[in-house]
């Protein structure tokens, strides 16, 4: 499996460029610039981030005062806080007994932080995690080394399903303690909800298995009866299901370079969450958490959900389509995120290697990303063999739709 990886000094080790990391060096050194429009960059992680029609007006200035030259408290300011817990009550809690407080919710810079506080608090124990999946769970799972990742795989032969029922076997059969997932998944778009989800919830009640969901594209649905998706619906007590969620103003706000992100569970876990940010991070940026007061309402939310659904389903429709017509199939057809799973197996032979495609798409100055660097293998355990994914790419469909139109256009050519 290809990997960039940095000289390192005596006494350091290689750190390794996965995922966009590595397609968006190689890009930048074949020439790319996000503002060169000769390029299209359909292997961004990134929704587009100017005004989508009818959805709130966007933030394009911030004032500071004196205030905010000071450290924020480790997990977030407590208005904040309270915001977070408040919006999770009045979306998907209103019929619960139970609520979330500020207790439950803990405030970083960025999903990829949180993520690293929670996983620093984990024990000697299994963790499950599901392939494919989102490339930075790699590093992010060999980082600390207190605990074993166990792969979970998904058959594209099955759409990539996962019941409720498989859910239990995996959890006794392996022994798992807690599982990582993106939810709907990056890159497969396949989304767990309703009554699924509800089922995977009460699975983990159960047995007392704590499922880690990444919820970064929670806004993106496209199905009809689906604003947006979270555990947090089927959670009976907040303070003892194992149920944690991340989430942020990253992609369903649409403001990735706030990097404001919310860690939202029991209040036992959240108490590790912040006891660990305080030597691993130092905390979110105040001023920023000042600014995501003005967006973490149900208002806001609920209208930056809706207007991400009618322009992103435009485009969904638009690449995927295109990638069918081209002989590049997608399945499962997304039904969340921006990203489609392209299956090139119906290519010429020499484009059928994601990696091979990849560069081709380069020379045509659009950014892909090969399917082979979802197959993540924390700590390089597996034996180095082919990639189970090897004949798969992923597409974005998160910039704005003419540059979708753009990369479609260099690959209709070089194909």
């Amino acid at each position: 499996m290809a990997r960039l990886t940095t000289n390192a000094p005596k006494g350091f080790r290689p750190v390794p460029r996965t995922g966009v990391i590595y397609v968006m060096t190689e890009a930048s050194r074949r020439g790319y610039q996000r503002t060169d429009t000769n390029w299209a960059n359909l292997g961004q992680g990134a929704p587009e981030t100017g005004h989508l029609p009818n959805s709130p007006e966007r933030i394009t200035s911030i004032v500071l005062d004196d205030s905010d030259n000071e450290y924020a408290p480790i997990d977030g300011l407590p208005e904040l806080r309270d915001a977070v817990a408040n919006l999770y009550n009045q979306r998907y809690r209103q019929k619960h007994k139970s609520k979330y407080r500020r207790e439950n919710v803990a405030i970083s810079a960025g999903g990829r932080i949180a993520l690293t506080r929670l996983v620093s608090t984990l024990g000697r124990t299994n963790v499950g995690h599901f392939l494919p999946d989102y490339t930075a769970y790699e590093e992010l799972l060999d980082a600390f080394g207190t605990f074993s990742p166990i792969p979970i795989l998904l058959d594209p032969s099955e759409n990539y399903s996962f019941s409720s029922e498989q859910l239990r076997k995996e959890i006794l059969g392996r022994g798992l303690s807690a599982i990582l997932l993106s939810n709907p998944c990056n890159p497969t778009g396949k989304m767990i909800y309703g009554s699924e989800l509800e089922q995977w919830v009460a699975v983990a009640r159960e047995i007392g298995c704590t499922i880690i969901l990444d919820e970064f594209y929670s806004h993106y649905t496209y199905a009809s009866d689906c604003l947006s998706v979270s555990a947090a619906a089927y959670v009976e007590d907040v303070n003892r299901d194992p149920i944690v969620i991340v989430d942020g103003l990253t992609k369903n706000w649409r403001y990735p370079g706030f990097r404001v992100c919310w860690t939202v569970g029991p209040e036992s876990i959240i108490e590790g969450v912040s006891s660990a940010g305080s030597f691993l991070d130092g905390g979110c940026a105040r001023p920023m958490q000042k600014v995501a007061l003005r967006l973490v309402s149900q208002d806001v939310a609920d209208k930056e959900a809706r207007a991400i659904k009618e322009t992103f389903s435009t485009k969904r429709d638009y690449l995927f389509n295109n990638l069918l017509r081209l002989g590049i199939s997608v399945n499962p057809a997304p039904f969340g995120g921006f990203y489609c799973w392209g299956d090139l197996s119906g290519l010429p032979k020499n484009l059928q290697n994601g990696m091979s495609f990849f560069e081709r798409a380069l020379d045509a100055k659009t950014i892909v990303v090969p399917g082979e660097f979802f197959d993540i293998n924390p700590g390089r355990r597996r034996a180095e063999r082919p990639s189970r994914f090897q004949n798969y790419v992923r597409f974005s469909f998160g910039p704005p739709l003419e540059e979708i139109e753009r990369g479609i256009s260099s690959i209709e050519k070089f194909l």
